[in-house]
Order: structure tokens, then C-alpha cells, then sequence
């Protein structure tokens, strides 16, 4: 402004000094953010020493005081707020008195301060609003990926049970047969070709489900690109309670006995229930072939008003002697049981079939068989009764 209004005709020429001063006036915005309160209270002291000492060049308008006061506005706390604003309206009364004096010049100069300080405040509205979306994108991504972390280890932890069950079942039958064979062949030779036939079969079984899964690995993997047009493995449901006779049989095969009841109004399961259900079982067998050294086994399914109560017994040595899926296992799921410590090792199979119980809302508990005798496996899943959910 000292450059480009002309000063009053008759008037002193302006010095050095007044232009020092009008320097002086704006120089403090350089540090305007590191401090604003101080960058005020300067603006408005070299404001004053200009009025009061010197008659400067032309009409210095209060520009710097404006850029100053929006600054208070936009980064400054509630109280330097107030106090800035304060002492700014009452420095705005005797600067007007000094110039001109008049009323209109007192509303204007009070009306843009104003409005500096409002647009600050806007800003600073802004800003947060911008930092806080900013803040809930930083969330949902963090969120999205422990999400994501969470899904790959569920679905690891899946394909690891599915795999359990498949092998162990499978690679158990064989065993026993194989272990068999050599005096079947002594003995009975009928009974050792029956023998090579089981283990066959279950040899054929194992690969036809693991080709399965791995053919849904493939697919899964392959999804949204070009996927292979020959060697997949065709997809196929998972296991369900009508698939139980064929496990029972393959097992009665191996040797054991097996003996099959149920007991209440039998009701449709859910697709996900019953491959859970058949899992149960079928895992709970595995273990009789492997570690109980029993005669008999019986798998009894009771129907109740409300759940459906799985219960393997077996006569064999009990739960003191086996390697791996000992006894001692109660767990629940927010029904009431209260989980315990497994009182003897644990190998992965129980616990899948705690984690399948689980997921149903389902309880499990291992220990001795009735009287004390051979070893029991019991698991209560809950039954759905909604039409929905059992189509689902």
C-alpha cells in the first residue's frame, strides 16, 4: 500500500523509518504457525508503534492483523482463542479513533476481523473433519487386512481338519489291514484277499476326496484368470449323515465291529452340520482303529427337542494308553459349559472335532466309556429348526 496510494498533497515525504515499520508490520507472518499467539501480539504492537510514532507512507490497512487472527483461529486452543479475540475487538476501538473515527469505518474494520476469525474456524473445521476421514481409512484398511489374516487362517485351519480327517481315516484302515494281511494269508486266505480289498478301497476313497479338495484349491486360486479346461477335479459335496453307512462298512471292514443306532424324530441338518457330523464320527472311529485295540464299537445318534447328541463307545483298553488323542477333552461355546483344561495329551484330531462342534454352536467331551470300560466321545450340536437355515 506505501507504493501504489498516493500521499495527501502537502504532505512530508515519507523516511526510512516509516518504511522500516511497514516491514516491520508484516515480518512476523513469516512465523505465523510456529506461533500464532505470538505473531498476533506482534502484528498488533508494530501496528500501534506505526500509528503512534510515525506518519507512514500511505494507508496501511490491516492485512497483516487479518492473516494473524486467522491463523489464532484456525490452530490455536479455546482459551488463546477467546483472549486473542478480546484483545483484538478492544485494540480495533482506538485504532479507529485515531484515523477517521467514524462509525462506518468502526463496522467495517469489526466486520472483517470478524470474518477473518470465522473463516479460521471453518478451516479448522475442515481440517479435522478431513484428518478424521483420513484416520478412518487408515482404520478400515487396517481392519481389512487382520480380517483377511483372520479368513486365511480359518480357511488353513479348515483344509488342515479336512486333510486330518481324510489321511488319518484312510491311512488307519490301511494299516490295520495291512498289519492283518500277513496272517490272513497264513490262516485264511479268503480273509486276506478281503483284506487287499479294503485296503484298496480305502486307498481310492483317500484320493478321490484329497483330488477333490485339491481341485478346489485350484479353482480358488485360479479365480479371475484363465483357468485350466482339462485335469480339474470336478467339485463334490462335502460329506453328510447319508454318507455314514458307507463309513460305517468301510470301518466294520478293517476288523471292528461297528454297531449303529438312532434314537428321536430324525430332522434334516443343515449341509455344514451334517459334514460335521459325519467328521465326528468319523474321526472318532479313526481313533478306535488306532489306539484302542477294541472289538466293538457302537455310534448311537440321539434326536432330542432341541440337539442332536453324537456318542462314540468303543470296549478297548480305555483312555490311559494312547498316543495322541488321549481323553480328558471338554470344551464348549458360549452355552452354559464351561470349558476345562484337557486333562491328558491331545492330538490334532480331537481338537478338529472341537473346532467342528464349535462352529455349530456344539459341545464335545471325551473320557472313559460306561462302567469305566474303553473310551467314549460325546458331542452335542444343536438342531436347526427354522426352514431357512436347514436349506441353507
Amino acid at each position: 500500500m506505501p507504493f501504489l496510494v498516493p500521499r495527501p498533497s502537502g504532505a512530508p515525504p515519507a523516511t526510512w523509518t516509516a518504511y522500516g515499520l511497514t516491514t516491520l508490520y508484516v515480518l512476523p507472518l513469516v512465523w505465523r504457525r510456529r506461533a500464532p499467539v505470538a505473531t498476533l501480539l506482534a502484528v498488533l504492537a508494530a501496528s500501534a508503534l506505526f500509528r503512534l510514532t510515525v506518519d507512514g507512507p500511505g494507508q496501511p490497512l490491516p492485512y497483516s492483523g487479518l492473516v494473524a487472527l486467522y491463523t489464532v483461529a484456525v490452530s490455536s486452543s479455546p482459551r488463546e482463542r477467546l483472549a486473542c479475540g478480546v484483545l483484538t475487538t478492544v485494540t480495533v476501538f482506538p485504532a479507529v479513533a485515531l484515523n477517521t473515527g467514524e462509525a462506518r469505518e468502526l463496522l467495517f474494520t469489526l466486520f472483517v476481523f470478524a470474518a477473518a476469525y470465522a473463516f479460521g474456524r471453518l478451516t479448522h473445521t475442515r481440517q479435522a473433519y478431513v484428518r478424521a476421514v483420513e484416520d478412518r481409512a487408515r482404520q478400515l484398511q487396517v481392519t481389512r487386512r487382520i480380517e483377511t489374516e483372520q479368513a486365511a487362517a480359518r480357511e488353513r485351519a479348515r483344509i488342515a481338519r479336512e486333510m486330518h480327517d481324510v489321511l488319518s481315516h484312510a491311512v488307519s484302515l490301511m494299516i490295520v489291514q495291512a498289519e492283518a494281511g500277513p496272517v490272513a494269508v497264513r490262516t485264511a486266505p479268503e480273509r486276506a484277499e478281503a483284506a487287499f480289498e479294503a485296503i484298496s478301497e480305502a486307498g481310492r476313497d483317500a484320493m478321490t476326496q484329497l483330488r477333490h479338495m485339491l481341485g478346489v484349491l485350484r479353482d480358488d486360486s485360479s479365480a479371475g484368470g484363465a483357468r485350466p479346461s482339462t485335469g480339474k477335479a470336478p467339485r463334490a459335496p462335502q460329506p453328510s449323515l447319508a454318507d455314514l453307512p458307507r463309513l460305517l462298512d468301510s470301518v466294520s471292514r478293517s476288523g471292528l465291529r461297528v454297531e449303529f443306532a438312532a434314537t428321536g424324530e430324525a430332522r434334516p441338518l443343515p449341509p455344514a452340520a451334517g459334514a460335521a457330523v459325519y467328521r465326528i464320527v468319523q474321526e472318532a472311529l479313526t481313533n478306535v482303529v488306532k489306539h484302542a485295540g477294541a472289538r466293538t464299537a457302537t455310534v448311537r445318534l440321539e434326536y432330542g427337542p432341541g440337539d442332536l447328541r453324537i456318542t462314540v463307545t468303543d470296549d478297548g483298553h480305555g483312555p490311559g494308553e494312547g498316543d495322541g488323542d488321549g481323553p480328558g477333552l471338554r470344551r464348549g461355546s458360549g452355552d452354559g459349559h464351561h470349558p476345562g483344561e484337557p486333562s491328558g495329551p491331545r492330538g490334532h484330531g480331537l481338537i478338529g472335532v472341537w473346532e467342528r462342534a464349535s462352529a455349530h454352536g456344539g459341545t464335545v467331551w471325551t473320557g472313559p466309556g460306561p462302567g469305566g470300560r474303553g473310551f467314549s466321545l460325546r458331542a452335542e450340536l444343536p438342531l436347526v429348526t427354522s426352514p431357512p437355515e436347514v436349506g441353507s
